[in-house]
């Protein structure tokens, strides 16, 4: 572009500015270095060990280029699942090809790497994720260096699989039943976390000694945040313990669990905040102590960042604000009971917590499951069929939306809260556990509309209820017509004969007589009881003349109607009777029925 832009002045560009600058490849050729992700922290890389050197040196090239700012791998735990990824291929290629460098490489290769990922027994999104990881590293070295892959290499990278990936299997929901015991298990635990901190561990009374001891060891750890197990005053307190017989196997955790969070006590919070607000997993361990924004009455905001979704990582959410036993009021207690704990660790994550070991104080949540194995053991919680719970947090967030999917009633402009409703409905409401509530519902919605559709059935009860009531008085010689039989044809009483819902009003019904088991304006009583029955000995005798597609074209439904709904209304003597009648008297079949 020629000269400084001016308002007013036309743009203009000389042939220069088209020019694409030439690819600059990346010089660092190391096998040992440090990846900084830009979430998790940083990443130790070791290649020297793999063969062939020549593809390890290529894939680490890859994998640092798009660790980079703008590349598409951020999170410290998704570079290594790439980086194992490469160990995968790199296995392969030594067992299965003769491929020595990348320029080696041929598409048969990338092919027959599937096949074998394939034939190990992956499913095919695990198989798709696994050959995504190499066919993005080949991608990465041939924009790095054009011209280095082979023509066919080249083309086979352009896409992931010939193969479909298949349809993911939605994470299901836990049931209300485990909800309902996880929430109750946490909040106790929470309540008695809240007690402990800001009450050091005391010593016997009477015992002088002791009490000067564990003064020391709570000062020391005032003073520095922690006391390891070779200090002297740790040391003198163990020991005046262990010959006063005490307890001293969990002294370390009990010393600091009344100055900081332990590490136990993660699973309780991290459920019940998930359990409580619906946020993902890596959300909620990403959560900061200035995550509260602009409170409400009763509510609060809460600022946290999605990273998958890109473009706008930054989200809030609104959730409930009082005591420890909302959202808001929870995430306000944790700030305050770490903020003796940052003072030893720089942190502006909200997890911090003691954990026994090496490292002691630490920042941020790592891999939770056996913290939260033993968090289940310890409250003998089960699922559904008595079997103790396996408890996957990644779960409750898709317990919480079922939850607020029943509590909603499956409103979708009410339940589809962040997402629009075809994400809501797809990826939250379509899930195996509410799969029973959906069936039931729709089994409900057709047993009402074929009730709708078929006629009143007036057992003997109900005709007496009819005659006692007190109604309007045009309503009521409505009634007294139908139970005079005023309105009667063949196979019923008509409260409407010329308001068929079969034809125009006005004019006489069109339907066949037995259309009347179907019509909402029959009203079936038990003086009916003999041409029903006899009906229905007559279409039962045209089984033998009918096809068995004609007969149930013709009689099928009418026939369904009496033995399901009609008969089963009226009780077994009275059906006994009807049939002697029906038996006893040559009833009139009017000709429409033998055509």
């Amino acid at each position: 572009m020629t000269g400084r832009p001016r308002k007013g002045t036309a743009v203009r560009f000389a042939p220069a500015d088209g020019v694409v600058p030439p690819h600059v490849r990346d010089r660092v050729l190391g096998l040992r270095f440090n990846i900084e992700a830009r979430y998790g922290g940083t990443l130790e890389v070791d290649l020297t060990g793999v063969h062939p050197r020549p593809f390890a040196i290529a894939f680490a090239g890859a994998l640092r280029r798009q660790s980079e700012l703008g590349g598409p791998l951020g999170a410290r735990s998704t570079i290594k699942q790439h980086l194992q990824g490469y160990l995968k291929f790199f296995a392969y290629l030594r067992e299965h090809s003769t491929a020595k460098t990348a320029a080696d490489l041929r598409a048969d290769d990338i092919d027959g790497y599937e096949h074998f990922l394939e034939a190990g027994g992956m499913t095919p999104i695990h198989r798709h994720t696994v050959l995504a990881k190499a066919i993005l590293a080949l991608r990465s070295i041939d924009a790095d260096q054009p011209g280095l892959l082979h023509e066919t290499v080249r083309r086979r990278v352009s896409y992931t699989s010939t193969q479909s990936v298949g349809r993911s299997r939605p994470r299901d929901a836990y049931s209300p039943f485990v909800a309902r015991q996880l929430r109750d298990a946490a909040r106790s635990d929470i309540a008695r976390i809240f007690r402990r901190i800001g009450n050091p561990l005391e010593s016997e009374d009477g015992d002088a000694n002791l009490r000067r001891v564990t003064e020391e060891a709570n000062a020391r750890i005032m003073a520095s945040g922690r006391l390891s197990s070779g200090d002297r005053a740790f040391k003198s307190l163990y020991f005046m313990r262990l010959r006063r017989g005490l307890p001293v196997s969990s002294l370390a955790e009990d010393l600091h669990a009344r100055f900081h969070l332990r590490a136990m006590d993660i699973p309780p919070l991290l459920t019940f905040l998930s359990l409580e607000t619906g946020l993902e997993l890596e959300c909620c361990k990403a959560l900061t102590i200035d995550c509260l924004q602009n409170p409400g009455p009763g509510t609060i905001a809460i600022s946290y960042t999605k990273r998958r979704a890109r473009g706008a990582e930054h989200k809030h959410i609104r959730v409930r604000d009082g005591g420890i036993g909302t959202p808001g009021g929870l995430i306000r207690k944790l700030i305050e009971v770490t903020a003796f704990t940052r003072q030893f660790v720089p942190s502006e994550n909200l997890w911090l917590y003691y954990y026994t070991g090496r490292k002691q104080l630490r920042a941020g949540l790592e891999h939770q499951q056996e913290l939260v194995t033993r968090w289940i053991r310890g409250h003998d919680l089960v699922d559904d069929d008595g079997q103790p719970l396996r408890l996957v947090l990644s779960r409750l967030r898709k317990t919480h939306k079922a939850l607020w999917y029943l509590k909603t009633e499956g409103h979708m402009a009410r339940f589809a809260v962040g997402h629009t409703p075809e994400i809501a409905a797809r990826h939250y409401a379509d899930i195996p556990s509410l799969r029973p509530l959906h069936e039931a519902t729709v089994a409900e919605a057709f047993s009402e509309v074929a009730a709708a559709a078929g006629p009143v059935i007036l057992a003997p009860a109900d005709e007496d209820s009819w005659r006692l009531s007190d109604d309007a008085s045009q309503e009521r010689d409505d009634r007294d017509g139908i139970l005079r039989g005023e309105q009667d044809v063949w196979l019923a009483a008509c409260s409407g004969f010329d308001r068929s819902p079969f034809g125009e009003p006005g004019a006489p019904c069109p339907q066949p007589f037995w259309g009347c088991l179907e019509c909402r304006n029959a009203v079936i009583t038990a003086r009916k009881l003999p041409a029903i029955i006899a009906f229905r000995h007559f279409i039962e005798e045209q089984r033998a003349s009918l096809s068995a597609t004609d007969w149930a074209m013709k009689f099928g439904r009418a026939h369904a109607r009496i033995e399901e709904q009609i008969l089963p209304a009226f009780p077994e003597s009275m059906i006994a009777a009807a049939r002697r009648e029906a038996e006893v008297h040559t009833l009139y079949l009017q000709p429409e029925a033998r055509q």
